[in-house]
């Protein structure tokens, strides 16, 4: 997969991680993407690392979707963690 397609990943992980985790996030609509892209390249990279599950070349792989979404949802919740409910 190349960058663009890491890239739609990520922005679709953030978004089934914003629908797994509701509420106001302290960063929007602009900040859930940027973290969805972000944890899909940390999920990959993990999953590439500890669990020598080497993520595969196609889009449609459900092991690159999980770590994806994995990555994402942790960075969410550790996002929603240090900065808290800021819109208040």
């Amino acid at each position: 997969m190349g960058i663009v397609s890491w890239i739609v990943l990520g922005l679709l992980a953030g978004a089934i991680a914003k629908f797994l985790l509701p509420g106001r996030d302290p960063g929007g609509l602009i900040g859930t993407t940027l973290i969805g892209i972000a944890g899909a390249f940390t999920g990959g990279w993990l999953s590439a690392k500890f669990l020598d599950k080497p993520i595969g070349h196609e889009f449609y792989d459900p092991a690159t979707w999980g770590s994806a979404i994995a990555g994402s949802l942790v960075l969410l919740i550790g996002y929603r963690i240090l900065f808290g409910n800021s819109r208040d």
